[in-house]
């Protein structure tokens, strides 16, 4: 009895040494609370192994700033670490990490605001004594833990996830990390000044304070991915109109093809008639060509080009080269979405955009125009393959100078396109770019591996 009554009087008065040391598991479950509620939340994809190393790893920091920097400063220490350790955990992008901390650090500080101020009118005591004395901050903090629990569940159950925008600018996502980290630190700093001067502030002026910050923040946030939400739109429509304009042209070719058929037959009977091989040969490679351009248009869509970023930087190549009447063979055998969760997307069509604005730079110049591009996956080795041969003048073009800085077989041209590209198959270690040539065709083979 002498025990446990000296245990609840230890538990009941400032004991410095005491809390420090009941903090040390409180700092694990205050990881798995909030680890469980914010990947729900942002429903970010985890693991269980992934969970125990979140744990494990940002309780053991968390436990090591509470004992070797002091609180005033260790606050915003942990501001810093928490974000990077949940983009190094669960490999998720910076904004995502950002936004964890955002929800989680908001939804705790409020409600250990109201749990403390409840404690306070109800045990009437002082915000002093929430800090220090251990039975009071052990309870505030498992009713906390409690209470993201049920919300947790809460959002589990009715699937009210999040939904972070990914394909949103690059404009709109540094803004939205600028505002993220002011709103994380002036929130912070709200809290401490809450937290020592709670007692002399108003409750009604807090509660005002509070408030106020987190609607600017969350309505300056909205903005924001609104405005991105209407520049991706935006791109959506103009892909949009690429498929039409290319629906179109289809139609119109196949309309034409069919009104000219019967003319085709009496043609190539006329021919048959009078034993013209030759003729009947030279009416054959030009009534081809015609299907191929049909045949390339119809690989020009949308569902064979199933990824819209990709689309979208054919389309236009294809017209910039329809304009110089360059023929393009396009062929495609792979889900190009394969490309995506090899390298990004952004380096992707970088390359691709550079590629062909040199395979159509090079075709203008000859007198037969042809480029083909050709999208493959290689089974054997898990390779995903990019060809792009064009017709080309200048046979004495060097394949290995031309990645050079500066350097071009073409008037008033930088070169720095192929210089790009070569700094960027040098941060990738999956990449490889063979650049060939014969008579006929000068090529670029891309390979992306896994």
């Amino acid at each position: 009895m002498n025990i446990l009554q000296t245990i609840w009087t230890n538990l009941i008065v400032p004991n410095e040494p005491l809390l420090k040391f009941l903090l040390i598991p409180i700092a694990y479950i205050d990881a798995l609370v909030g680890m469980l509620f914010f990947t729900t939340v942002l429903n970010i994809d985890t693991s269980r192994k992934k969970k125990i190393i979140y744990v494990l790893v940002y309780g053991t920091i968390g436990n090591l700033i509470s004992f070797i920097i002091p609180t005033s400063f260790g606050v915003f220490v942990n501001i810093i670490v928490w974000p990077i350790t949940i983009f190094f955990v669960f490999k998720t992008s910076i904004i995502k990490a950002l936004l964890a901390e955002i929800i989680t650090m908001v939804v705790t500080s409020t409600l250990e605001f109201a749990f403390a101020n409840i404690f306070l009118n109800l045990f009437n005591i002082t915000s002093d004594m929430i800090i220090t004395v251990p039975f009071y901050r052990i309870i505030v903090a498992l009713s906390i833990y409690l209470i993201l629990l049920l919300v947790t569940k809460f959002i589990n159950i009715f699937k009210l996830n999040i939904q972070v925008f990914d394909n949103m600018t690059t404009r709109s996502k540094i803004l939205l990390i600028i505002n993220a980290l002011l709103m994380v630190l002036i929130l912070a700093m709200q809290f401490y000044l809450i937290t020592f001067y709670s007692s002399t502030m108003p409750l009604s002026i807090t509660l005002i304070s509070i408030i106020g910050l987190i609607a600017y923040f969350s309505v300056s946030i909205y903005s924001i991915v609104s405005s991105s939400k209407l520049e991706v739109t935006q791109r959506d429509l103009e892909s949009a109109n690429h498929t039409i304009h290319s629906l179109t042209i289809l139609h119109d070719q196949v309309r034409s093809f069919k009104h000219d058929f019967d003319n085709m037959v009496n043609s190539i009977g006329g021919y048959v008639v009078n034993e013209d091989i030759p003729g009947l040969k030279k009416y054959y490679n030009q009534l081809l060509e015609e299907c191929n351009k049909t045949n390339n248009l119809y690989a020009l869509s949308p569902k064979v080009i199933n990824h819209p970023a990709i689309y979208h930087m054919l389309a236009t190549k294809y017209y910039e080269a329809d304009q110089l009447n360059i023929q393009i063979n396009l062929n495609v055998f792979l889900d190009l979405n394969e490309i995506e969760n090899r390298m990004k997307i952004l380096d992707f069509t970088r390359i691709l955009g550079i590629l062909l604005d040199n395979a159509i730079d090079a075709a203008q110049e000859c007198d037969n125009k042809i480029i083909n591009v050709i999208f493959r996956k290689e089974i054997s080795n898990d390779m995903i393959t990019i060809i792009i041969q064009n017709t080309y003048k200048n046979k004495e073009v060097n394949t290995e100078e031309i990645y050079q800085k500066g350097i071009s077989s073409k008037e008033n041209h930088s070169g720095l396109g192929l210089w790009k590209v070569r700094q960027i198959l040098m941060r990738n270690n999956n990449l490889n770019l063979f650049t060939t040539k014969n008579d006929e065709y000068f090529s670029q083979q891309f390979e992306i591996y896994k």
